[in-house]
């Protein structure tokens, strides 16, 4: 079977962008901008949960509270 990965034109225009890049630093700043507006995008989209009445302190509380680790078994010889 053959795959063959095509670039859609946002990635191809930012692979264009980084073409332009002569140091790390713009790379890096670069990463932080994108970085940035895509924390800009969450928080306009918590806030639009709270606005609605789907997100409050509650479950906000009860994130906080749950435990999301996972469980690990260790085998009777002491070895995973």
């Amino acid at each position: 079977m053959k795959q063959t990965n095509v670039l859609n034109e946002a990635q191809l225009s930012i692979l264009r962008l980084l073409g332009s890049m002569k140091t790390v630093e713009e790379v890096n700043e670069l990463r932080q901008v994108i970085c940035d507006y895509y924390a800009r995008k969450v928080d306009d989209e918590v806030d639009k949960l709270w606005e609605s009445g789907q997100w409050n302190n509650e479950k906000n509380e009860a994130v906080l509270k749950e435990h999301l680790r996972t469980p690990y078994q260790v085998c009777s010889l002491g070895r995973f």
